[in-house]
């Protein structure tokens, strides 16, 4: 039994102690999973990042996909201030400011076009166990958010088809948990978060969104030792909506997106972010939302 347990125990040793070596893939699969998020070795981020979208479609309420009528149409376009900064080794705060535009048109109610400021979101991570840190145990991060309502809300929007409303209206309060692992050149990240809306007034009466949750799960390869490819399938839901204690039938919402990200550096200190991404037209996959192919590009500048 003596050389048995002797065994056991050196192998509960090498899974349980730090591994030294560190996945190629991790720095560049994070940034082309995540933007916004600070590299194991950088400080400091800022950057811009823009975003334009064709809306071809819509899920109506009974999440039955439809095209969108004769006549109709949607471009939106946003602009978004990203910044993250670390302030302790295993912690790092971010901050994204986005400012939007919509150009609309109907049959019978003609073409218009809004813009606006965003709803301002800040929010914190904390990674509790790193990538790589321990052989036997993936990645694991705390986060934190919240998502202020800087933006124009639909009822205080002035255009006939809202292409001016450019926020929710309702301060946000989010928790999440995210999970990684780097295997060789590839990095697997799995993300989870619930958000809470706090209540509001609505023409004199209390309305309050029902809690919103969002899973995304990411995969990618190392193309170089500092450029990576990633796909992406996110899927975001939510219950009916209240209105003076009383729960709309049929307000839920639910979609999924699909993405397919690249990253890669520019010179030294920037990095170009690139991505594709859409929502399947099928009926059943969305409810309330709308459907659309769009492109982002992106610059970022970070400081080691």
């Amino acid at each position: 039994m003596r050389p048995l347990l002797l065994g056991l125990l050196l192998a509960l040793t090498t899974l349980w102690t730090p591994a030294l070596a560190r996945a190629q893939a991790c720095c560049a699969g994070v940034s082309a999973i995540t933007p916004g998020r600070l590299e194991p070795h950088e400080k400091v981020l800022v950057g811009l990042q823009l975003r334009a979208a064709h809306h071809y479609g819509r899920f109506d309420s009974k999440a039955h996909y439809r095209d969108l009528p004769e006549g109709s149409s949607e471009f939106d376009m946003e602009q978004d201030l990203l910044g993250a900064v670390r302030w302790l080794r295993r912690g790092q705060t971010s901050l994204q400011l986005p400012v939007l535009q919509s150009w609309r048109s109907a049959r019978g109610t003609g073409a218009e076009f809004g813009s606006g400021l965003g709803d301002l979101s800040v929010g914190a991570r904390y990674d509790l166990v790193l990538n790589r840190e321990y052989r036997a145990v993936p990645g694991l991060a705390l986060l934190a958010g919240v998502t202020l309502p800087t933006g124009r809300a639909a009822e205080d929007a002035e255009q006939p088809l809202l292409s001016d409303a450019t926020g929710t209206g309702a301060t946000q309060l989010s928790l999440g948990l995210s999970l990684e692992r780097s295997l060789g050149e590839v990095l697997v990240s799995l993300t989870g978060v619930g958000a809470k809306r706090l209540p509001r007034q609505v023409q004199g009466l209390e309305s309050e969104l029902a809690m919103h949750y969002l899973l995304q799960l990411g995969v990618a390869y190392g193309v170089t030792r500092s450029a990576a490819i990633a796909a992406l399938l996110a899927y975001s839901f939510e219950g009916d909506a209240s209105v003076a204690g009383r729960a709309a039938r049929d307000s839920g919402r639910r979609q999924l997106r699909a993405s397919l990200a690249y990253s890669t550096p520019l010179v030294q200190h920037w990095r170009l972010q690139a991505a594709l991404s859409a929502e399947p037209p099928l009926t059943g996959l969305g409810q309330n939302q709308s459907a659309s192919l769009g492109g982002t590009l992106g610059v970022l500048w970070g400081w080691y």
